[in-house]
């Protein structure tokens, strides 16, 4: 099956690239009414949609998740105690209601007595206790493990240097009964529940989890799913197929019945099989923004995914604070967003995105700063000149470390000539990387500078602050500072004055990106996509994940 598929995805690729030139030509005749990618035609089956991407899953293990993809996908396929609803807030998933003491640091889940595996099994406490200890386990541990820090004994139980490190068996969870899930937190947190919506937050069946062994979760038959979806096929590097999940709580309220996605990574021949009715919604790349410009089919959000520049401060000319604060003014973020992009992204001076998270009083975030290092080319030539100086140098080599895909190459090909051509004696190689690449160096600081991005999957600011903590299991670049961890982690940990800690949070935003420049803000994400009139319900949260839960065809 699938290697026909293949060969008949290659022939849509081929047909609609044929398509789209004989159209240019004015040719009559290029028209492909019927369609032919993959299992469906391009919504010729009633309640089927065609999707594309750029890139492989790279995992569907929840302690595993990182990207924004792996997200998507277990979104749909799986369902934790909450999950986001169609105006991005927390509604009830396998969680029917749940209780909270007066201090709030202790919750108890009433799971539905309906939730099944689509095996038939019942969703039970356990499957949650199992998958909680597995993202915290040192042997399987999550790369989002820091989201559980505020469970009762989580931090302890990470942390190298306890006495209880690595005794899963300690964390504050509990199955009182197959449908009842206590929970025990170190510090109460408003957010605990926007939490549980997140993918680390997934129950995993330990039964199953364990006879599947290391094939567990590589292959659609060794995933075992309790979301509105199922995997039916996944064949790398190439397409996988949702389908309707029957088994789902909530099946009734799911009405399409396939989603394909196909890996194309050519953004041309992407919307080239948009307009020729294989595709129903594809992701416009900045190149083709222009073109689509007053379509009624495109659309734009904006997303809490800011995108920065990395600076590993191993690296002895970036651990100078001068040389990082020319690097950070030294190129047009402005013209970089509105010219290169053009896809709804902000040009940004700031890590925490304006409308994420407000005070006590209603208070906007940004309404005290709205931006850093908003100097000319100028200044970053005097920052550059003195930290030259400093370093007893005339010039610097360095390395970009970037995405591989077309967009933000071409954002890092940007970056690379403005900063060349503006600070003299630089220069700057770029090199390219498949996303799981390009983190796995990342987390082992074998780069230079690095084309970055984190999404704000919990609205809070301590969600993007605690990237740069000392001891953050994300401080992929050596940096350090005493003050800016004491601001960061009482704000975790001391809920008692909200105001100060609004401001403590507000002062070590200031801190990081003001007084040691230790990255380089760059924008916050937009997405222009083209959307066929006739699909209804496609949920693109602002975390970057879309649900297909509400998704329908109505032709």
């Amino acid at each position: 099956m699938g290697n026909v598929r293949s060969f008949r995805w290659l022939i849509t690729i081929m047909i609609a690239s044929l398509t789209l030139v004989l159209m240019a030509c004015g040719s009559d005749s290029g028209e492909n009414d019927e369609g032919s990618a993959g299992k469906s035609e391009g919504g010729t089956s009633e309640q089927v949609i065609n999707l594309v991407t750029t890139e492989e899953v790279p995992t569907l293990k929840s302690n595993g998740q990182i990207d924004g993809l792996s997200s998507t996908v277990m979104t749909n396929l799986f369902e934790g105690l909450y999950r986001l609803d169609e105006e991005h807030i927390p509604t009830e998933g396998i969680a029917e209601s749940h209780d909270v003491n007066e201090g709030g640091d202790e919750y108890v889940f009433h799971l539905r007595e309906d939730a099944n595996w689509a095996d038939g099994t019942p969703v039970t406490a356990d499957d949650f206790v199992y998958a909680w200890k597995k993202a915290i386990h040192p042997d399987t541990v999550s790369p989002h493990a820091n989201l559980m820090e505020e469970i009762a004994n989580s931090k302890d139980i990470q942390d190298p240097d306890s006495d209880i490190y690595g005794e899963v068996d300690e964390l504050g969870i509990e199955a009182i009964d197959d449908k009842t899930l206590e929970v025990k937190l170190d510090v109460p947190i408003p957010y605990f529940i926007n939490l549980t919506a997140h993918p680390v937050y997934l129950p995993q069946k330990e039964e199953f989890v364990e006879d599947q062994g290391e094939d567990y979760a590589i292959e659609a038959e060794h995933v075992l799913e309790n979301g509105p979806f199922v995997m039916e096929e996944w064949k790398h590097d190439d397409y996988w197929t949702l389908v309707k999940n029957d088994e789902y709580w909530d099946s009734e309220n799911v009405e399409i019945e396939e989603v394909v996605t196909n890996v194309v990574k050519d953004s041309a021949t992407a919307i080239n099989l948009y307009e020729v009715g294989d595709v129903d919604v594809v992701n416009l790349s900045s190149d083709f923004v222009d073109l689509h410009e007053g379509d009624e089919e495109m659309k734009t959000s904006l997303e809490f995914e800011m995108y920065f520049l990395r600076f590993n401060q191993k690296n002895e000319y970036l651990s100078n604070v001068n040389i990082r604060k020319a690097l950070d003014m030294g190129w047009d973020k402005e013209e970089a967003a509105n010219a290169i992009l053009k896809n709804g992204s902000k040009p940004i001076h700031h890590i925490i995105p304006e409308g994420f998270s407000f005070s006590p009083d209603e208070v906007d975030f940004r309404d005290k700063y709205e931006g850093f290092n908003m100097g000319s080319i100028e200044e970053a030539q005097e920052y550059w000149e003195k930290g030259l100086e400093e370093l007893g140098v005339d010039s610097i080599d360095l390395e970009l470390l970037s995405y591989d895909d077309e967009q933000r190459s071409t954002m890092a090909e940007y970056i690379r000539n403005q900063l060349q051509s503006n600070l003299d004696g630089l220069t700057i190689n770029i090199h390219q990387q498949p996303n799981k690449v390009k983190l796995d160096l990342e987390d082992k600081l074998d780069y230079d500078i690095s084309y970055s991005g984190w999404r704000g999957s919990v609205q809070d600011p301590t969600y993007f602050l605690e990237i740069w903590e000392s001891d953050g299991p994300y401080n992929w670049q050596d940096f350090s500072n005493k003050e800016y961890d004491e601001l960061v982690e009482g704000a975790k940990r001391d809920l008692s004055d909200p105001d100060k800690r609004f401001e403590d949070m507000q002062e070590a935003e200031r801190i990081l990106l003001e007084e040691e420049a230790a990255i380089s803000t760059m924008y916050q994400s937009g997405t222009a996509r083209l959307v066929k009139p006739y699909v209804k319900g496609f949920v693109a949260h602002p975390n970057t994940t879309n649900s297909y839960k509400w998704l329908s065809i109505e032709k």
